[in-house]
C-alpha cells in the first residue's frame, strides 16, 4: 500500500505530490491524461504566491487596475503565471522526489483506502486526496438542490500594442463595468492582462451567475466590446473558454481529504485558487507526515471557515442584486480603504479583517444597497447551503 494516492494532476494535485514526495512519502499522483497540455491562463496577486516559487514562473508582473462607475488603482501588483514553465517546474519535482504518475480515471471509493478506476483497477494508499477539481471525483454522491453559482467568461489572446487603449503597459485589468458590448441583461465585465511575450489576453467575464451565462452570448459581447474600441484581433487568434462553480460545498467525503478547487480552495468572490494551493501545498504536505487526522485543519481552520461562509454570503448578495446596480455596488467596494479590500480578496484565515471589510462596505454603502445586504445575510437557508 501506498502512502498517499492523489487523484488530479491540475497545478494544486502535482504541487501536493512533489511535497509529499520530498518529504519521503511513498506518493502515487493519478492523472486522466498525464501528458495533456494546460490551456488555462493562471494568475494572482503578487502578494499572495508562495515566497519560494522560482522568478521565471511568473511571465508577467503589472500594475492592478479596476473600472466600476470610475477608474480605480488597486494599490497592489498583478502576476500571471508561465504556465508551460510552471508545468515544466513541478513535473521535474515530481520526478526528482520519486513521484510514480500513474495515468487513470477515478470513479469513487469503494471501501477505505482504496480508489477505484474507470477501467476496473483498484489502487491503494493510506491516505486519499481528491484534487480532481470542481467535479470532486471522488466526493460522496449528494443531491444538488440548485443549479450552481458558475463563473464564465471567453477571451482572446491579442498583441499587446493593438490591446494598448484597454489595458496600457504595464497594467492589468481585473475588471472593467462598462457596458461598451451595448447589451442590457446580467452584467459582465471585461478582464485584460498581460500575458507576457508581447500578448494580451483579453476576456469578456461573468464573474458569478445561477447558471452561467452562456459561453456563446459572452464571445458576442467581447467581439462588440472589441469593436467599440478599435481593437481587432487576429482571425486564428487562441481563444479561452472558462466556467466552473463558485460555490461547491466543502469536501466532506469519508477518508478522503480534498484539496485544491475540490477542496475547494476557490474564493467565492473572484475564483482564484491556484495562489492558495501553492501556498498550502507544503503545510499540508507536513501535516501528512506529522497527523494525517489533523490535516483537514490545515485547510480549514475555525477562522478559514469562517471566512469562506461570509464569502459565500457576499456571493449570494450579488447574485440577487438587480442587475444594473452591479457596478455600483463594485464603486463602493473599489473605493474602499487598500487594506479592506486585501482582506476581502485574499486572506483566508484572516476572520478580523473580513469583518472589518463588511463593515466598512456596509457603512459606506447607500441605505438601498445597505438593506439588500443585510437581507440576504440574514436568509435563514444560506448558511444550510454553504457548509
Amino acid at each position: 500500500m501506498d502512502d498517499v494516492l492523489i487523484v488530479g494532476g491540475g497545478p494544486a494535485g502535482r504541487a501536493l505530490a512533489a511535497e509529499c514526495g520530498a518529504r519521503g512519502l511513498r506518493t502515487v499522483l493519478l492523472d486522466p491524461a498525464p501528458a495533456r497540455v494546460w490551456r488555462a491562463t493562471y494568475a494572482a496577486w503578487s502578494g499572495e504566491l508562495p515566497a519560494g516559487l522560482p522568478a521565471g514562473l511568473v511571465a508577467a508582473t503589472a500594475e492592478g487596475r479596476a473600472i466600476a462607475l470610475s477608474v480605480h488603482r488597486l494599490g497592489w501588483d498583478y502576476a500571471v503565471l508561465d504556465v508551460p514553465a510552471l508545468r515544466r517546474h513541478l513535473d521535474a519535482e515530481l520526478h526528482r522526489h520519486g513521484v510514480d504518475v500513474r495515468a487513470g480515471r477515478a470513479v469513487g471509493v469503494p471501501e477505505p483506502h482504496t480508489v477505484a478506476l474507470a477501467d476496473g483497477r483498484l489502487a491503494r494508499a493510506r491516505i486519499i486526496v481528491d484534487a480532481g477539481g470542481h467535479r470532486q471525483p471522488l466526493r460522496s454522491p449528494r443531491r444538488q438542490s440548485r443549479p450552481a453559482a458558475e463563473q464564465t467568461a471567453y477571451g482572446l489572446v491579442v498583441p499587446a500594442e493593438r490591446a494598448a487603449s484597454l489595458v496600457p503597459p504595464g497594467t492589468a485589468l481585473f475588471m472593467d463595468w462598462r457596458r461598451d458590448h451595448g447589451e442590457r441583461g446580467w452584467p459582465t465585465f471585461l478582464y485584460g492582462v498581460p500575458l507576457g511575450g508581447g500578448e494580451v489576453l483579453l476576456e469578456e467575464t461573468s464573474l458569478a451567475r445561477r447558471p452561467g451565462l452562456p459561453i456563446p452570448q459572452l464571445r458576442r459581447r467581447l467581439l462588440a466590446r472589441l469593436a467599440h474600441h478599435g481593437v481587432v484581433a487576429a482571425a486564428g487568434a487562441r481563444q479561452e473558454r472558462v466556467r466552473f462553480p463558485l460555490d461547491r460545498a466543502r469536501h466532506r467525503s469519508r477518508d478522503v481529504l480534498g484539496f485544491g478547487s475540490a477542496a475547494p480552495l476557490i474564493h467565492p468572490s473572484t475564483g482564484f485558487s491556484v495562489a492558495t494551493a501553492l501556498s498550502l501545498a507544503p503545510r499540508l504536505a507536513d501535516a501528512l507526515i506529522r497527523s494525517p487526522a489533523t490535516a483537514d485543519t490545515v485547510l480549514w481552520s475555525p477562522a478559514a471557515r469562517a471566512v469562506h461562509l461570509l464569502r459565500r454570503r457576499g456571493l449570494e448578495a450579488l447574485l440577487r442584486l438587480p442587475p444594473e446596480e452591479v457596478p455600483a455596488f463594485f464603486e463602493v467596494f473599489l473605493g474602499l480603504p487598500h487594506r479592506h479590500r486585501w482582506a476581502y480578496l485574499t486572506g483566508r484565515d484572516d476572520l478580523t479583517g473580513m469583518i472589518a471589510a463588511m463593515a466598512a462596505l456596509f457603512g459606506r454603502s447607500g441605505w438601498a444597497l445597505r438593506g439588500r445586504l443585510v437581507g440576504h445575510a440574514l436568509d435563514p437557508g444560506l448558511s444550510g447551503r454553504t457548509r
